[in-house]
């Protein structure tokens, strides 16, 4: 069973989500909150596995709360947070996604395609396509020198095949693409990528991915 915060400013939002969540026997609700102070609350109390998080809020938006979340300590395990938006390339996300956010859905994702978007990340996998993850960073990146300069310097503690295996993720590969391509096994490019997390203090692939693009 996947467990499940909702957190938006409209309750009409909320509302329908719940309905719709609730015809799946592997989803349940949990909690609720309308904006992300509230949501850090409740999901302490609740310890969901995945936040549907709202970008755009009063008082602590979607931003804050994300990074908020994902920085506690452990245990338990911050749940993985899941934006919600309807900008394709909302600057905020982006700001999501540098905080831990383990991917975006635009509000008016079709519902299997959200129950599948769920899933997946409950299972530990983000959820932007190479082509989304592109087209996000391609319209929204801050290209500024004293960025590229600083993620340089984050990468050049990485040794060589954990290099290779972070410029892979920064295409947006999977383990098995990857593996294929660095003629390596999918066991070792998982050790590659949980040395990578650990060097680099991030919780998952989105960040080593936009950490590359970064440095371009």
């Amino acid at each position: 069973m996947i467990k499940l915060v909702l957190v938006d400013d409209e309750w009409l939002v909320r509302a329908g989500l719940t309905t719709m969540l609730s015809g799946f026997e592997d989803l349940t609700v949990v909690g609720e909150a309308a904006d992300g102070h509230t949501a850090v609350e409740v999901v302490s109390r609740t310890r969901p596995d995945v936040v549907l998080m709202d970008v755009r809020m009063p008082r602590v938006d979607g931003l804050t709360a994300t990074a908020a979340l994902r920085s506690a300590p452990a245990p338990p395990a911050p749940p993985e947070v899941v934006m919600l938006t309807t900008f394709g390339a909302d600057h905020l996300v982006l700001g999501a996604l540098r905080a831990g956010a383990a991917g975006f859905l635009l509000k008016d994702t079709p519902p299997a395609q959200l129950v599948e978007g769920i899933r997946a990340v409950a299972a530990g996998d983000p959820i932007l396509s190479p082509a989304v993850t592109r087209g996000l960073i391609d319209r929204a990146l801050d290209d500024s020198g004293e960025r590229r300069d600083d993620s340089r310097r984050r990468l050049a503690v990485l040794a060589p095949g954990e290099r290779r295996v972070a410029e892979a993720i920064g295409t947006g590969a999977s383990n098995v693409e990857i593996a294929a391509d660095l003629h390596m096994t999918v066991a070792t490019v998982k050790t590659y990528t949980s040395r990578i997390l650990t060097k680099l203090d991030y919780n998952n692939r989105v960040q080593i991915a936009l950490l590359v693009h970064d440095s371009h």
